[in-house]
């Protein structure tokens, strides 16, 4: 399951939400949550945000680099207190094994998004295929009635492909994948629960010594 921005097929693009900043100390930070892979884990995540009026800007939910423990991508604006009340609350849910947050500047990301748009209008303006080239866009289907345009970049970047076809008014529909990061630190503090969990499991079926 991933967060994203889609339109139906019949109806032009509507523009995805504005960011919106509160105020000086709010921010776009990025949560990164491990748990079980377990129903029901995804509602009581979400319902963190909820109960605190934040709301996801994306939201990206795949598995993980270990086995049967999902991955959850969330970005949201906020300040860094409220953040750090949220990663708290969430790492109280029980199937929930870590989560932490993290300014752009800690992580790398990643966006990806597909553009649908008219085969009549990409013929017809050849500055259409140019500004895909520009913005570093493929495309990756064409027929009679429509062009598929796939392109992965930072959210800006595929924003930016956005807003240039939709003032060339060929746009159909747009879709993003919603952010999916990896930390710039070597430590990785989910291989250090596991360790320590692995051990606690191992020293209570240790026999005891008579």
């Amino acid at each position: 399951m991933t967060g994203n921005h889609s339109t139906s097929p019949h109806t032009p693009a509507p523009a995805p939400a504005e960011k919106q900043p509160a105020g000086n100390d709010t921010k776009l930070f990025t949560i990164i949550v491990f748990s079980e892979n377990l129903a029901g884990v995804l509602n009581s995540v979400t319902n963190v945000f909820t109960r605190r009026q934040l709301n996801i800007e994306s939201l990206n939910v795949s598995a993980s680099a270990y086995e049967h423990i999902h991955r959850y991508t969330i970005t949201t604006y906020t300040d860094e207190r409220t953040i750090r009340t949220v990663v708290k609350q969430l790492e109280k849910k029980i199937d929930v094994l870590h989560a932490q947050y993290f300014t752009n500047d800690e992580i790398f990301i990643m966006d990806q998004a597909l553009y649908k748009i008219a085969t009549a209008k990409l013929v017809e303006n050849r500055e259409i295929s140019k500004a895909i080239r520009l913005h570093d866009g493929k495309i990756v289907e064409v027929n009679s009635t429509y062009a598929i345009i796939s392109k992965e970049g930072l959210p800006e970047e595929t924003l930016a492909l956005y807003e240039k076809l939709k003032s060339f008014d060929c746009l159909l529909q747009y879709v993003s994948s919603g952010v999916v990061a990896v930390t710039k630190s070597l430590r990785e503090p989910l291989a250090e629960f596991l360790y320590l969990r692995e051990e606690e499991r191992r020293a209570m079926e240790k026999p005891l010594d008579l």
